[in-house]
């Protein structure tokens, strides 16, 4: 069984679909995707609609970012409206071909709603745990604080429990290298910002990359705790 994490996508629809071309997923692999789907990039609109096509798979699993979490609040709340546009959501909007702001939420498929509300704030299987940004040493998952799980950066993260190895994004490593520090392991490789989009195979170490170019490499790392 492959257990394959996917980084931050911003958008970025054809280094998506390069990876995903490049993979067979098979009936007891995985495939979680650390959330911020959207934003930044040009095509967060394709890439909603190819979720939303995965997430008919129950080997698909989708976790929410903070890019999701502040488009959902857009919603209610002007102020976090103009937050979101200022991070990126302008992007959405223009891909949406939506030029009035005015009733913008109408304007955008309620499915595409639908999914983006149900995805989750973590993921756990054998001894991984799967979340957006990071985890706060000491407390239990479900008791982890919505700051914390979607906005916190970590450049150097704590570890979060000595058994088990937290695989997340959020935090992006501007050199498009994976950051792995044994206990934790981020793989946003700053696929918006022309660098590399990241698929991780966390029970090998192989991984691959695409970029907007439609350019594949492969690579791999240790996975195990120090």
């Amino acid at each position: 069984m492959s257990i394959y994490a996917v980084g931050d996508i911003h958008g970025c629809f054809t280094a998506l679909v390069r990876i995903f071309n490049s993979l067979e997923i098979g009936k007891d692999d995985k495939a979680i995707f650390l959330g911020d789907y959207i934003d930044r990039g040009h095509n967060s609109k394709e890439v909603i609609e190819w979720m939303l096509e995965k997430s008919t798979n129950p080997n698909f699993i989708f976790l929410k970012g903070n890019h999701e979490l502040m488009m959902l609040e857009a919603r209610t709340n002007f102020a976090r409206f103009s937050i979101w546009q200022w991070n990126g959501g302008h992007k959405v909007l223009d891909n949406y071909g939506i030029g009035d702001e005015t009733d913008w939420v109408n304007k955008i498929p309620e499915a595409h709603w639908k999914f983006i509300e149900s995805t989750k704030k973590y993921y756990t299987v054998g001894n991984f745990i799967f979340v957006h940004a990071a985890l706060v040493p000491g407390v239990p998952l479900e008791q982890q604080h919505d700051d914390i799980v979607y906005w916190k950066h970590a450049e150097v993260p704590e570890m979060y429990s000595q058994n088990k190895i937290v695989v997340c994004g959020h935090t992006s490593r501007k050199n498009g290298q994976i950051a792995n520090f044994g206990h934790t392991i981020c793989v946003d490789t700053w696929a918006c910002g022309g660098q590399w989009l990241t698929c991780l195979d966390v029970t090998t170490g192989n991984f691959l990359q695409a970029n907007q170019k439609g350019e594949l490499k492969k690579g791999k790392i240790e996975i195990g705790l120090d």
